[in-house]
C-alpha cells in the first residue's frame, strides 16, 4: 500500500511536487525546534484542488498526512513517523486579493505572517498579527493554532483576525467559508471549527484576514522594576493612561535579559542588567503629537510613584527595533530549552514562576528557568535548562510545570498550542465533558483518523 500512494500522489502531483528519501530525511526546521523530518514523502500542493486530491487519495488508502506549514510550532504539532506523507503548503504563497476599502486581505495559507503584514503595509494598513517567528510561520499553520503575539492586548489572537477561511476535510471535501463581512448571522460561523484544532480537522488552504488602521504614531520605552509587584503596578497603570494606544506589554526577567545582552548576550544592553524585571512597553495611535506627550506622561507618573527603577524612550525607528530584537532573541536557547507556555492571572505569574523555579532547581542541580512573555495578556513563557536530556527528566519538568499551574487554575497552553506534547495535562484545562466533545468532533469529520493524528486529543 506504501509505494501505491506514494506512486498515486507522484502520478497525481507529478515528479517535482513529490519528494523521497534523503529530501525528506534533509529538510531543515527553523529554531532547531524539532527532530529529523521522518516521513515516506513530502507533497507539495499548488492548489485548493491538490489539497482535496491528495486528502481523497490518502484517505481511500488510510494513509496519515501531517499538514506542515512554517514548522516553528513548539509541541509537536507537526511531528511524524516514517510513514507518514507531509503535506507541505509551502508553495501555495499567492496573496489573492487585498481590498484597501474593505480592509481584508485573501491569502493562500502557505503566505508568511512577514509577506501579509509587508502588503497590508504597502496598502497603508496593518496586519496586527506578530511574533519573532514572522519570517517563517506561515497563515495556514497561525490560523491552526491560533497564534498570539506580542500585540494581544490590543488586537486579540489570530482568532480575532480571520473573517472567513477555506478548509479541506479529511476525505478531500472542501468547505469554502470564506466570509468578508464583520456582520454575518448566516448559520453557523464554520471557520472555528478550524481555528485552533491544530489540523486534526481540516486543513487550511486560504483565509480572508481584516486589516486595522496603519498606526501614526508609535511609541516604545524599555524599563527595569525592581520587582514582580511594581511590574504589575505598571501594568495597570499604562492600562489606565493610554486605553486607546497601549499594544505591546512584555515582561523579561533578570535571567531572559542577561542571556540577550552582552556580556552574556549577542545584543548590547541599553539598560544595565541585574533589576528583576524588564518591561518592553509599546503603544501605538492615529496622533503622534498628542500619543507621543501622553506616553511620556505615562513614563514621569510611573518614575514619580518609583514603580520603576530606570527606563529609556526609543527616539527613532532603529532605537525601537533595538529594543524590539532584545525581546525576540529567543533562537540561541529554544532549541536546546524545555519551553512552556502557560495562561494565569497577570498579578499571579511572579509567585508562580518563583514557585516553579524553586522546585525545579531543587530536583536539578545547576538547571535554569528563563522567564518572558506577553503579561498584558496574561501569558508567561518558561524556557527551562537542564543537562540531562531524556524522556524521564522531559516528564519530571512537565509535572512541575502543570502541577504548580493548577491551583490557579491556569491555561496550560496560552498560544503555542497541545500537540503531542500537552495532550496528557489537557484535563488541567479542559473538563471531561469538553475533551469528549473534540474526541467526538474528530471522529466525525476524521473518521480514518488520518489528519495529524494523536495531536490535541487521542480519538482511537
Amino acid at each position: 500500500m506504501s509505494e501505491d500512494i506514494v506512486k498515486k500522489l507522484t502520478d497525481m502531483l507529478g515528479d517535482g511536487a513529490v519528494v523521497t528519501g534523503d529530501a525528506v530525511s534533509q529538510r531543515e526546521f527553523p529554531w532547531e525546534t524539532h527532530a529529523e523530518c521522518l516521513a515516506r514523502a513530502v507533497v507539495y500542493p499548488s492548489s485548493t484542488q491538490d489539497v482535496s486530491q491528495i486528502l481523497s487519495a490518502c484517505n481511500a488508502s488510510r494513509q496519515v498526512v501531517v499538514p506542515f506549514g512554517g514548522t516553528t510550532n513548539l509541541v509537536q504539532g507537526c511531528a511524524t513517523t516514517a510513514d507518514d506523507i507531509v503535506m507541505s503548503l509551502e508553495k501555495m504563497n499567492a496573496i489573492e486579493e487585498l481590498d484597501r476599502s474593505a480592509r481584508t486581505l485573501i491569502a493562500q495559507s502557505g503566505v508568511t505572517m512577514q509577506a501579509a503584514q509587508q502588503a497590508a503595509e504597502a496598502a497603508g494598513l496593518l496586519f496586527p498579527v506578530d511574533t519573532g517567528a514572522r519570517s517563517n510561520c506561515m497563515l495556514g499553520g497561525m490560523v491552526s493554532s491560533n497564534a498570539g503575539g506580542t500585540k494581544v492586548i490590543r488586537y486579540g489572537m489570530t482568532r480575532d483576525s480571520v473573517l472567513g477561511l477555506e478548509a479541506v476535510l479529511a476525505d478531500g471535501t472542501v468547505v469554502s467559508s470564506m466570509n468578508r463581512y464583520i456582520k454575518n448571522n448566516s448559520g453557523f460561523d464554520l471557520k472555528h471549527l478550524f481555528i485552533g484544532s491544530e489540523g486534526v480537522l481540516g486543513v487550511i488552504t486560504r483565509v480572508v484576514l481584516q486589516l486595522a488602521t496603519q498606526p501614526r504614531s508609535h511609541n516604545v520605552a524599555l524599563l527595569a522594576c525592581a520587582n514582580f509587584d511594581d511590574v504589575v503596578a505598571v501594568l495597570r497603570v499604562a492600562r489606565d493612561e493610554l486605553p486607546n494606544t497601549l499594544t505591546g506589554f512584555e515582561v523579561m526577567w533578570n535571567s531572559f535579559y542577561e542571556r540577550a545582552v552582552k556580556p552574556q548576550g549577542r545584543l548590547a544592553a541599553p539598560l544595565a542588567a541585574g533589576s528583576c524585571c524588564y518591561v518592553l512597553l509599546e503603544s501605538m495611535g492615529v496622533n503622534d503629537k498628542q500619543d507621543s506627550a501622553a506616553f511620556e506622561q505615562t513614563l514621569e507618573s510611573l518614575m514619580h510613584q518609583e514603580l520603576v527603577v530606570d527606563g529609556l524612550i526609543a527616539k527613532s525607528d532603529k532605537e525601537r527595533d533595538l529594543i524590539w530584537a532584545i525581546r525576540d532573541e529567543v533562537e540561541p536557547f529554544l532549541g536546546i530549552a524545555r519551553n512552556f507556555d502557560v495562561s494565569l492571572k497577570s498579578a499571579d505569574v511572579g509567585t508562580y514562576l518563583a514557585e516553579v523555579e524553586g522546585a525545579i532547581k531543587a530536583a536539578f542541580d545547576g538547571a535554569e528557568v528563563i522567564g518572558f512573555g506577553h503579561l498584558g495578556d496574561h501569558n508567561v513563557h518558561l524556557s527551562v535548562l537542564v543537562d540531562a536530556q531524556t524522556d524521564e527528566v522531559t516528564h519530571a519538568i512537565e509535572e512541575i510545570v502543570y502541577s504548580h499551574l493548577e491551583p490557579y487554575s491556569g491555561a496550560i497552553s496560552a498560544e503555542h498550542g497541545i500537540g503531542l506534547e500537552k495532550r496528557a495535562y489537557l484535563p488541567i484545562s479542559r473538563t471531561p465533558a469538553e475533551i469528549d466533545l473534540m474526541v467526538r468532533l474528530k471522529q466525525m469529520m476524521d473518521p480514518n483518523n488520518i489528519l495529524n493524528p494523536g495531536k490535541v486529543v487521542d480519538a482511537k
